[in-house]
C-alpha cells in the first residue's frame, strides 16, 4: 500500500508530539498487527512491513500449507495454497498479502485508536529508553510538590513525573517545591501506565556516582571504588583501590585539603564518608574499615565464615565501635566480613557482622 500522504502525516505528528519517527511508525505497526490478529482469533500469524524509504506499508498472514486442515486460521490447504504459489507444497509456509482495500478498511475503522496506541507506545518507548540510559545514574530532578502529610515529593525528570518517597530521602532533606535535587535511578521497570523508575537519595549507587563525579582518576580508571556501605545522611565507607603504585586512591578522592570530598559531603547533607583502602588482604582490609580507630591487629579466625578478631587500644574501643555500633556495622558491611572488636586488655565485648 502506497501513501506519501500518510508518511508525511508521520513526520508530521513525530515532530508536533517531539517523538522520534521511527519509534511512532513502529508503534503503528505493533497496532496494525493487533487490529488484523482479531480477525484471526489472535493468532500470532499477522505481520506488517512498513519501508518509510519507499512509502509503503505491507500486511500479510503466514499459513502452514497441508494436506488436511487441523486449525483453519493457521492452516491452508495445498491447492488453495497454489493460487498464491504455484510451486507450493505440504509442510510449506505462504505469505498471504492483505488486500490494499482490507488493510485500508482496517485503518479507516480503526484508525484513530491505532494512532492512539502507537503514539503511546511511542511515547513510552521513547521514556523507556531514556530511562534506561539513566538506570544506576544520578539525574537532577525538580520537586513539582510534596505531600504534606507524608513528606513524599513528586519530582519531574523529563518527560515524567515520580515520587520520592520519605524513606528514599535524606533525614536532612527539608524539600519544597521548585527545588532541583540530585536522584539515584535505583531501578527502571514497565508498568500498565507505561515505564516508572525508582529514585533515592538513600542508595548507596549516588554515594558512588558522585565520587566518580569528583575525582578523575576515577572516571580514567587509574582509581576503582570496590565497595560502599552507607548509612544515609549520617555516614558511608567507601573502599578504594589503584593498581597503580604511583597513585594514592585514597589521597586522590580527598583531595588537595579535602576539597573533591567536601563537595560531596555538601551534597549530602553533611554526610560524613570515610574513604579507605581496599586490600586483598582480609587483614589489613578490616583494619582500614574500621578507620578512624586505631587497630592493634586482626586475626582471621575462619576464611570460609569470612569471621574475624580484632584488637584495639582500649581508648580506641568506642571509637572502633561508633555511635550505636555504626562504625563496626558500616565495616562489616563494606567488607563482607564478622568483626568481633576486642580491648587490648579486656574480654571481647561486641559482635558485628555483615
Amino acid at each position: 500500500m502506497n501513501n506519501s500522504e500518510f508518511f508525511e502525516a508521520v513526520r508530521l505528528l513525530s515532530k508536533e508530539k517531539n517523538i522520534n519517527q521511527e519509534a511512532l511508525l513502529e508503534g503503528i505497526q505493533r497496532a496494525i498487527v493487533t487490529a488484523v490478529k482479531r480477525d484471526y482469533n489472535n493468532k500470532d500469524i499477522v505481520f506488517c512491513e512498513i519501508d518509510k524509504e519507499e512509502a509503503r506499508i505491507r500486511v500479510f498472514v503466514r499459513k502452514n500449507v497441508v494436506s488436511e486442515i487441523v486449525d483453519p486460521d493457521e492452516d491452508m490447504l495445498v491447492e488453495q495454497a497454489q493460487r498464491f504459489k504455484k510451486n507450493a507444497l505440504a509442510g510449506d509456509i505462504i505469505e498471504i498479502e492483505l488486500e490494499t482495500k482490507e488493510v485500508s478498511r482496517i485503518a479507516a475503522e480503526k484508525g484513530k485508536h491505532i494512532l492512539r496506541q502507537a503514539i503511546r507506545e511511542a511515547e513510552h518507548g521513547q521514556i523507556r529508553e531514556e530511562f534506561q540510559n539513566k538506570n544506576q545514574e544520578i539525574v537532577t530532578a525538580k520537586i513539582t510538590k510534596v505531600d504534606p502529610e507524608t513528606l513524599d515529593a513528586f519530582v519531574e525528570i523529563g518527560k515524567i513525573s515520580e515520587r520520592l518517597l520519605r524513606t528514599e530521602q535524606l533525614p536532612t532533606d527539608k524539600l519544597k517545591e521548585g527545588d532541583l535535587v540530585k536522584v539515584y535511578i535505583a531501578e527502571v521497570r514497565d508498568a500498565t501506565k507505561g515505564p516508572r523508575a525508582t529514585i533515592s537519595r538513600t542508595h548507596p549507587g549516588l554515594v558512588r556516582r558522585l565520587l566518580e563525579s569528583e575525582v578523575p582518576e576515577i572516571f580514567d580508571g587509574l582509581v576503582e571504588i570496590k565497595s560502599v556501605s552507607r548509612e544515609a545522611g549520617s555516614r558511608s565507607k567507601i573502599a578504594v583501590y589503584s593498581a597503580d603504585e604511583n597513585v594514592d586512591p585514597v589521597g586522590a578522592c580527598i583531595g588537595q585539603r579535602g576539597a573533591r570530598v567536601n563537595r560531596i559531603v555538601d551534597q549530602l547533607g553533611g554526610e560524613k564518608l570515610d574513604i579507605v583502602r581496599y586490600s586483598e588482604n582480609p587483614a589489613e582490609y578490616v583494619a582500614a574499615a574500621l578507620a578512624p580507630a586505631d587497630v592493634i591487629s586482626v586475626e582471621v579466625l575462619g576464611q570460609d565464615e569470612r569471621s574475624c578478631r580484632v584488637v584495639v587500644p582500649n581508648s580506641q574501643l568506642s571509637l572502633a565501635i561508633g555511635n550505636k555500633g555504626q562504625n563496626a556495622r558500616l565495616a562489616a558491611k563494606l567488607t563482607g566480613w564478622k568483626i568481633d572488636i576486642n580491648p587490648e586488655t579486656e574480654e571481647p565485648v561486641i559482635n558485628f557482622d555483615d
